[in-house]
């Protein structure tokens, strides 16, 4: 069989805008798996990507990493998955899997690392993303999604769920009667509360708006809110947290964040804000503190994540929309107006065709 032909939506330069696109898959090959994609999370770095805010965006770009679905085709020399299979595929879709990076199974490091897209293959072709209609990757690089998850909350497990998952298991984030901080209360923030308190520890969300207090308590289960504009809340919560994920992209002080870190305390920086950010080593050095960073994670902790939502019944709060609102939810995206992921319905793009 030859290249399939597929629908998709795309930006076609940075103005950002995603309208419909006909591209190609490659044929399935020996090792790979061929599924039909279900839904798409849209991550906020789709949109910095679509508008070219990092730079090095490749047009027609078609975005998404956070693609689920079911399995329709699988290589003769795949072994992992069959027709039917609840399957996703994350941010990744190949490494070289030989560096150092790859032998430690966090291939996110790798320097050849392809990217689900935005990004050159083997055969230096594009690469397109999952706001689309059908995916074809290698069995290495395809996740299994258990079958007591619902495939449009599970999506954003994908990136959303593993960027703040992976740090937590790597730092030690993850024991139980620990305090643990969360900054920022967004698709990767309210995550982190969820894992926090599947984790068994005492969760305070750390954020600028006050009027998120309620869904930060009531909806998600939070022990604890700090608003962190708050000059006396803040100071009277010194060296009362054990560990903090950082979830926000946008510029702000660090050094009254790591004044809430008990001694010995770690902060972990998961958003990318679009300029440095500045601590004094005084800030550190009180209190032997650490500042670390990660980002999303490897394919077998991605695996390990999926499964422990299944085993606690974690998936991602989400507002389900049809392709063609897309425009529309970047442009609320833009402004935080989402509780607390789009996720596309592709079977809207299907009745489109």
């Amino acid at each position: 069989m030859g290249d399939v032909e597929v629908q998709g939506y795309a930006a076609q330069d940075s103005s950002g805008h995603l309208s419909p696109f006909l591209f190609t898959r490659r044929a399935t090959g020996p090792k790979d798996v061929a599924f039909k994609i279900s839904y798409c999370g849209i991550c906020h770095s789709d949109l910095h990507q679509i508008r070219d805010e990092w730079g090095g965006s490749i047009y027609p770009m078609v975005p998404g990493h956070e693609l689920v679905g079911v399995v329709t085709e699988v290589g003769a020399e795949v072994t992992r998955f069959k027709l039917g299979d609840h399957v996703g595929v994350g941010c990744m879709v190949s490494s070289c899997g030989e560096c150092d990076a790859c032998e430690k199974k966090v291939e996110q490091y790798c320097s050849r690392t392809i990217w689900t897209y935005n990004c050159l293959d083997a055969q230096g072709k594009p690469t397109y993303g999952g706001y689309s209609t059908l995916m074809v990757a290698d069995e290495k690089f395809v996740l299994r999604i258990p079958d007591n998850l619902p495939l449009d909350g599970a999506a954003p497990l994908l990136c959303a769920g593993v960027t703040v998952y992976s740090p937590m298991c790597h730092f030690g984030m993850t024991e139980k009667g620990k305090h643990f901080g969360v900054v920022g209360l967004g698709g990767l923030g309210h995550m982190a509360v969820k894992f926090g308190k599947a984790f068994g520890m005492e969760v305070t969300v750390i954020s600028t708006s006050p009027r998120k207090k309620s869904e930060a308590i009531d909806i998600l289960g939070a022990d604890h809110f700090l608003v962190s504009t708050d000059g006396d809340a803040m100071k009277k919560a010194t060296k009362s947290i054990d560990y903090i994920i950082d979830t926000v992209s946008a510029v702000h002080r660090l050094e009254p964040l790591l004044n809430l870190l008990t001694v010995n305390g770690k902060l972990v920086l998961v958003g990318i804000p679009e300029k440095p950010l500045q601590v004094h080593p005084k800030a550190v050095i009180n209190g032997r503190r650490f500042v670390g960073g990660s980002l999303i994670g490897g394919i077998e902790e991605t695996q390990k994540m999926l499964d422990f939502c299944a085993e606690k019944n974690i998936t991602s709060i989400i507002e389900k929309i049809p392709v063609d609102y897309v425009n529309t939810a970047m442009e609320r995206l833009a402004k935080s107006d989402v509780k607390y992921r789009f996720v596309i319905d592709l079977d809207t793009l299907y009745s489109l065709i």
